[in-house]
């Protein structure tokens, strides 16, 4: 049996009759007698008393109209279900980030929840190096890198500038300097985060490149361990401005600039080529294309070319 039928059952239901369902449902008589034959025959049992005029059920046409209810019901659910989705009226929206690059989100899923506030947002926390493999199982629908993935096989869009900062607590001796120069760092005590990142292998690049040493004393598992333990009076080190903003803020750190370089990481919403979008995911990428003409930098809004030359 299909919807259709059952939707033609319920008519001669609510009707007490074939020939006032068959008008209501632009159809003859013969061929709404026809699905009903159909439905008995499919089932084995009668469905309305045939000595009867006013279209009485059977038991086992008071059974078939329970579930006929139901599914019919379930399919104007299932389709307003769908034209929700469309309008934002409902919809999911999962995101992966790590540690870091969930700061970058915060202010735009405040500005998200207000413009959809119907939309169930999740933000899972993940290493960088697998939120590509996050995205293509489809754990995750958008994703946030500070690196470039496959281009082949993923979209992205530049949407951060974030400089990195080398930081020291406030009463290190270089707190008070207006920039110090590279070479000078060879001496200092530095505090890093435990895991390969892009930015730390920039950092060792640079530091070769500069024939200077880069003593790398403890290594903490988090971002935010590195930055209470030297404000603690602990070394130094670098680490991405948007993460340490609010210790510097308050003078728990202090940012010297470096006179021979400026470090600076991009962060990119990261989507799969195959397959489309929500409706939730289009809305959101929509919300950071406005909040960054409206922000300017350091937040932006550039799609990256198809592919690397």
């Amino acid at each position: 049996m299909d919807l259709q039928q059952l939707e033609t059952f319920l008519a001669v239901v609510e009707e007490r009759s074939f020939s006032r369902a068959a008008q209501r449902l632009l159809r003859t008589q013969p061929a709404v007698s026809q699905v009903i034959r159909k439905l008995e025959d499919e089932l084995g049992e009668p469905l309305f008393e045939r000595a009867s005029r006013d279209g009485s059920l059977t038991a086992a046409g008071e059974v078939l109209r329970t579930y006929a209810e139901r599914l019919v019901g379930l399919r104007a659910e299932a389709a307003s279900a769908v034209r929700e989705l469309k309008t934002l009226e409902r919809g999911q929206l999962n995101l992966a980030a790590n540690e870091y690059t969930t700061l970058y989100l915060l202010p735009l899923l405040d500005r998200f929840r207000h413009i959809s506030p119907h939309i169930s947002l999740t933000v899972q926390r993940s290493l960088a190096s697998r939120i590509p493999d996050d995205l293509q199982a489809r754990r995750a629908e958008l994703g946030v890198l500070s690196f470039r993935p496959d281009p082949e096989q993923f979209q992205s869009v530049v949407v951060y500038s974030d400089a990195v900062a080398f930081v020291v607590h406030a009463g290190h001796p270089l707190a008070g300097r207006r920039r110090v120069h590279l070479r000078e760092l060879g001496a200092q005590n530095f505090v890093a985060h435990n895991v390969s990142s892009p930015l730390r292998r920039q950092i060792v690049a640079t530091f070769a490149q500069h024939k200077t040493p880069l003593n790398i004393g403890v290594e903490l598992p988090s971002l935010e361990a590195v930055k209470r333990f030297v404000a603690m009076g602990n070394g130094v080190a670098f680490l991405p401005e948007l993460a340490a903003a609010r210790e510097i803020e308050l003078g728990e750190l202090v940012k010297v600039p470096i006179a021979e370089v400026k470090l600076e990481r991009q962060l990119r919403l990261v989507h799969r080529r195959a397959g489309a979008l929500s409706h939730s995911g289009v809305a959101f990428l929509q919300a950071v294309r406005a909040f960054s003409l409206e922000r300017g930098r350091p937040y932006l809004y550039a799609v990256e070319a198809d592919s690397i030359a």
